[in-house]
Formats: structure tokens, C-alpha cells, sequence
């Protein structure tokens, strides 16, 4: 070693602080959803996700990874008590709410003198209301306990408007807004409340539109091609972590460059 050349030591990872700690993750039985839930039980949490209609989705999520702490239950998000007991049973079985992510959500995509009722009553309650009613659980056991992560999904959708979407374009512009209004609210009681905003990503809900469009799309995303849902996952686990804990009242996008 000539002189003067001085030797470093190599950095080590930093810690995420998530070890030991306790996930909910609504909706996380298929696609991005799914992707979460794996990610954060391999942060080394003990993650409990909900679904609805997949059981075996769900079971199969579960039996897949046996060395993790993993649980699946069936809720329903837009009955608010059915989101109140799930959070109350969680709490009752592992001590501590400390990492929300609210994933549940539908597409019913038409044009809007296509759109029935239906179609926006279906996408609200389960975007919007969903996210407020688990919400709404969870943030009294975190405010206890004077630490708190939550994660909202959002989309594109909100700000960079489809054809076809109006609904669903309005229900994630909700969550938006709803999560800068919750962070200002909960901030004081060591609550961090941040979105994701996937673009296109490869799953089973935005297969219809990419075999309708796909040239079209992949011309309007800078990286030229779709998003995995592991991609949005880790936004997720940098913004459910201690790396992040001077972020709050965010929406971080996570689309290729998306129509920019």
C-alpha cells in the first residue's frame, strides 16, 4: 500500500427498522398486492393481508412461503365493521398495528354515457371507502403507540387522466387528497401517511387494457416498457421503512415516466 492511501471500510446495509414488526396489507392475495406482502415478510414482518373472492389465491400465497410469518383473512373493504374487526383481531393476536398498506381496489372501465350507477358505486366503496374504513381502525392503535406507517395505493390514473376511467381516475384522486389530509392530522402522533402511484404494470387487473393498447401505451411510458409489481412493492417497503422517516403526505410515482 503506497503512502498516504488510506483504507475504508465497506458500508453495510442500513437497517429498515421493519424486523418484528407487524403488516396489514388489503387486497394482497394476487398481482401488486401479492408482491407487497412478500416483500415486507421478507423485511421480517409478520404480515396479514386480506381478500375477498380468491381463496385459493390466497391460501396459495401462503403456503408458498412457510418459513414467514403470513396470514391471509377474508374481508370485505367496504363493510366497515367487517375492517374494524380485522384490525381489532390482528391487534388482539400480535400486539401492534405498525405498517397499514391499503392495495384492495377495482377497475370498471367505460366510457362515462356507459357508466351504470354500479360502475361508480362499485369502484368508490372499495377504492375510497376501503381505504377510510381501514384507515380509520388502524389509526387509533397506532396513535397509542406513537408510531405508525401507512401506505395508500394509488395510481397514474389521478393525474395523468385514460380514456374510459373517469371513476376510477376520480376514486384515486380521492385517496391522493385523503392522504395528505390524514398525514397533516396524524403526524404529531409519529403517524407517516405517503401513497404509492403505480403506472402500468404487468398484473392480471391491467391485462385487458394492455392487449387493447399496447403499443399505444408502451409509446407513452419513457422506460419503454410495463412496470413489475415488485417495483411497486419496494417503493412500498422504502416508504413502510425507517429510511423514509422524513417522508410523509407524499404521492410517489412509480410509472416508467408516464406520459411525460
Amino acid at each position: 500500500m503506497s503512502e498516504g492511501t488510506e483504507t475504508r471500510e465497506p458500508m453495510s446495509a442500513p437497517d429498515d427498522g421493519l424486523a418484528g414488526r407487524n403488516a396489514l396489507v388489503t387486497g394482497g392475495s394476487r398481482g401488486i398486492g401479492r408482491a407487497i406482502v412478500e416483500r415486507l415478510a421478507a423485511a421480517g414482518m409478520d404480515v396479514t393481508f386480506t381478500y375477498l373472492g380468491n381463496e385459493a389465491a390466497a391460501h396459495e400465497l401462503v403456503s408458498a412461503h412457510p418459513g414467514r410469518k403470513i396470514t391471509a383473512v377474508r374481508v370485505d373493504a367496504r363493510d366497515s365493521e367487517a375492517a374494524r374487526r380485522c384490525v381489532e383481531d390482528l391487534v388482539e393476536r400480535v400486539g401492534t398495528l405498525d405498517v397499514l398498506v391499503n392495495n384492495a381496489g377495482v377497475i370498471r372501465d367505460n366510457l362515462l354515457p356507459l357508466l351504470e350507477d354500479d360502475d361508480l358505486r362499485d369502484v368508490f366503496s372499495t377504492n375510497i371507502e376501503g381505504v377510510f374504513h381501514f384507515c380509520r381502525a388502524a389509526v387509533p392503535f397506532m396513535m397509542s403507540k406513537r408510531y405508525g406507517r401507512i401506505v395508500n395505493i394509488s395510481s397514474v390514473s389521478a393525474e395523468k387522466g385514460g380514456r374510459g376511467q373517469s371513476n376510477y381516475a376520480a376514486s384515486k384522486g380521492a385517496i391522493n387528497s385523503f392522504t395528505k389530509a390524514l398525514a397533516v392530522e396524524v403526524g404529531r402522533r409519529g403517524i407517516r401517511v405517503n401513497a404509492v402511484a403505480p403506472g402500468v404494470i404487468e398484473t392480471e387487473m391491467s391485462k385487458e387494457v394492455r392487449d387493447l393498447a399496447g403499443d399505444e401505451i408502451i409509446s407513452n411510458i419513457v422506460l419503454r416498457r410495463y412496470g413489475l409489481p415488485s417495483e411497486i412493492a419496494n417503493a412500498v417497503w422504502f416508504l413502510s421503512s425507517d429510511l423514509a422517516n422524513y417522508i410523509t403526505g407524499q404521492v410517489l410515482g412509480v410509472d416508467g415516466g408516464f406520459k411525460m
